[in-house]
């Protein structure tokens, strides 16, 4: 059986500037929304490396830093980008509808 996605609200587009990050908890999951440019990306707030927290990790372009381990992933697609973590972190598509920044979940 196909699932299709729902598409969740979550802000009204630009009210966070390029390189700002807001959280949010859906289905019980913390998720992060960044911008960077024009461009929103959501990813869950989690290292698959360790299952801690990716909240306070360092953006530099479009690549979340661990402040931990140091393992680094594309908020582009979720994917791991070098060691210690090997696989990508939950990613989720975006987009702008009648003004709303809105991400696409499983429903």
């Amino acid at each position: 059986m196909e699932t299709k996605l729902q598409y969740i609200p979550l802000i009204q587009e630009g009210e966070i500037s390029t390189g700002e990050r807001v959280y949010f908890e859906i289905d019980e999951k913390t998720v992060m929304l960044f911008r960077v440019g024009d461009a929103y990306f959501a990813v869950g707030d989690v290292c698959t490396h360790d299952d801690g927290p990716l909240g306070d990790s360092d953006l530099e372009g479009y690549e979340l830093v661990c402040p931990r381990h140091g393992a680094r992933f594309d908020i582009r697609d979720g994917k791991a980008l070098c060691l210690p973590a090997v696989r990508p972190i939950p990613s989720y598509p975006v987009r702008i509808h009648e003004g709303m920044v809105e991400i696409g979940i499983q429903g």
